[in-house]
């Protein structure tokens, strides 16, 4: 399965444990940044993974500091259903009553925690439930 990921500076190192820990599970198609040092404006990121997973209709990941400024970035597109996670609980409801396409995780989370958090996200699947289908359907109207 191939994973759209993206990061700022300060998701980097995030980012680079997950695409390490998980390139035999997954295929991930690393979007940016490539370092920790430099800083850069998380908005830049969003996009082109926002692009890439509708157009692919790929599960995307975006990391940064809090998670919160990409989030906002990301939910600006009505197709994007991002959440902001942080346990493996959260993950699988937003996948299971949300449709959720792409996680949201804080640069300053746990490694270890991440890993499962993403697995758990990619792995489950929406609940088709009539009530969760109508919700998720008036998002994009």
């Amino acid at each position: 399965m191939k994973i759209v990921i993206a990061s700022d500076h300060a998701g980097f190192n995030m980012k680079k444990f997950l695409i390490e820990k998980l390139h035999n599970e997954y295929e991930f198609i690393d979007l940016g940044t490539d370092s920790s040092l430099q800083s850069v404006d998380y908005n830049d990121y969003v996009e082109p993974l926002v692009k890439k997973v509708l157009d692919d209709k790929l599960y995307g990941v975006l990391i940064c500091n809090t998670g919160i400024g990409m989030s906002i970035a990301a939910n600006r597109n009505k197709f994007i259903r991002a959440a902001l996670c942080f346990d493996c609980e959260s993950a699988k409801l937003t996948r299971e009553h949300n449709d959720a396409n792409v996680l949201i995780l804080s640069g300053k989370g746990d490694f270890e925690k991440s890993t499962e958090i993403l697995k758990t996200f990619i792995e489950t699947n929406f609940s088709n439930e009539a009530r969760h289908t109508r919700r998720v359907t008036k998002l994009t109207c």
